[in-house]
């Protein structure tokens, strides 16, 4: 496995965001800012309003995911029109040669617009399913699930397992383990960051 000791990742996030889809996994992922990495809010205009009306302003243009080192695509109310909307998604190149690329719930469904999933199963939300269903895309009854370089999640609070996938495919289990050993929840650091490391072991090479 190559161990990528800097990264710059990139948080689509659009209107209508899911706040703990975008927030948690940004926040998680930052935690290994000493090691270089920085997870940014990118976004098709400077600012964005959440599904609970949290207004944000974005740190990089969507065009950032085009040369971040990973790429995260968050959920929210409007992902099924932006699925349909060929002029704001044709301005993503994603390469997963090069990057690693996760999707959150309805993420997903603009993983499969983009071509992105191909043959492999993925993750969504319950709302999110029929919808992946009728694009063609086989659904896992799963939190999480990978292959190769692309992963997705289902369900919000699964956002963290995004987010160890990723710690893990680019610091290693160790800094992966140190980081979310920090936000884990007192009294229960030892066992929830075990569980966390468990679900996405299988997803990780030579794991």
């Amino acid at each position: 496995m190559t161990i990528i000791r800097a990264m710059r990742i990139a948080i689509l996030t659009f209107d209508g965001f899911n706040e703990l889809d975008s927030f948690i996994t940004l926040g998680l992922l930052n935690r290994l800012s000493a090691r270089g990495w920085k997870a940014e809010i990118a976004s098709p205009s400077t600012h964005v309003t959440s599904m609970n009306g949290v207004t944000v302003q974005a740190q990089q243009p969507l065009e950032f995911a085009n040369e971040a080192d990973a790429v995260v695509f968050g959920s929210g109310i409007y992902t099924r029109a932006i699925a349909e909307n060929s002029a704001l998604l044709d301005r993503l190149q994603l390469d997963p040669v090069r990057q690693l690329i996760g999707a959150q719930c309805s993420g997903a469904l603009l993983l499969a617009r983009l071509g992105l999933l191909a043959d492999m199963p993925a993750c969504t939300d319950l709302t999110t399913r029929p919808w992946l269903v009728e694009a063609g895309v086989r659904v896992e009854e799963a939190p999480f699930h990978a292959r190769g370089p692309i992963a997705t999640a289902g369900g919000c609070l699964a956002s963290q397992y995004l987010a160890a996938w990723m710690m893990v495919r680019g610091a290693g289990f160790e800094a992966a383990t140190q980081a979310l050993h920090y936000a884990a929840p007192v009294g229960e650091k030892n066992s929830y960051v075990a569980r966390l490391l468990d679900v996405v072991r299988p997803f990780v090479p030579a794991a």
